[in-house]
């Protein structure tokens, strides 16, 4: 059995400035997927410069946080935020919503797509392969701020967390960071690392982001204001992930009838 550490959410404290943890996790995650970026946008049949890169990469942080944010009221806890308003801007306490998160980003990709009269897919199928360490990032931001624990388990390294009760419970941020965010990763880079027809990456993105998410959900304990959304198991997680599958499959489908060519994941 293991013990979480308490880890104070606050980095450093500067007079009233404060610099949580959980937005450098951001930050972090943000710089992995300007680098990998950047490594892509060096190979000799790269379609995106490294301004594109830059570029790219503000309207997704843009979408990240305004998605994220706006996701996490809509779906997880709208009549709180009607009843303090404020609490909106609160980010660093948490409550950030993947898949809002990920409609930003979509929105976000297709505004960049049409302002530089580019295929929508060719933009997304660049950008899937960077997104995974960012997750993972933001799962050690949830572990350090003591959030989205697990439910409770007999084995071994099941850990309690004092905050919450004295059962040891599955620690289901790092099982997340572990599944969405490096085994997420190694899975598309490789994949990408080969010409695929477009909307295949992008659909192997979703497929498999929704897949771990529908798995990990089991363990992870549901949010206590919402519980269980249908048939006594399933999650609001789970009910979000659904559509990402569903889409994730049309989206290979359609690619794999296609002929092969360049894309911005060649």
């Amino acid at each position: 059995m293991l013990i979480y550490p308490e880890i104070d959410p606050i980095l450093f404290q500067i007079g009233p400035l404060k610099v949580h943890w959980y937005g450098l996790m951001y930050l972090i995650g943000f710089g992995f997927a300007w680098w990998l970026g950047s490594r892509r946008t060096r190979e000799a049949d790269a379609i995106f410069t490294q301004e594109q890169l830059s570029d790219i990469i503000f309207y997704a942080a843009l979408g990240v946080v305004l998605g994220g944010r706006l996701g996490y009221i809509i779906f997880y806890d709208l009549p709180a935020y009607i009843a303090s308003p404020l609490a909106i801007f609160k980010v660093w306490h948490g409550g950030m919503s993947f898949h809002g998160g990920l409609i930003g980003v979509l929105v976000a990709m297709w505004l960049y797509a049409r302002h530089i009269k580019r295929r929508f897919f060719e933009v997304t199928d660049f950008i899937a392969p960077l997104i995974p360490l960012g997750l993972g990032a933001g799962r050690i931001g949830n572990f350090i701020n003591g959030e989205l624990w697990g439910r409770t388990t007999d084995l071994p390294w099941g850990m309690v967390f004092p905050h919450v009760d004295q059962f040891p419970r599955h620690p289901s941020q790092l099982y997340q960071m572990a599944l969405e965010g490096i085994a997420l990763f190694i899975i598309l880079w490789l994949f990408s690392k080969r010409s695929r027809p477009m909307m295949a990456v992008s659909g192997l993105f979703l497929i498999g982001y929704a897949s771990f998410r529908f798995l990990i959900e089991f363990v992870r304990t549901p949010d206590a204001h919402l519980g269980f959304i249908a048939f006594d198991w399933m999650t609001m997680g789970q009910l979000l992930s659904l559509p990402m599958l569903i889409a994730g499959f049309i989206l290979m489908r359609l690619a794999y009838r296609q002929p092969i060519e360049k894309n911005a994941e060649s």
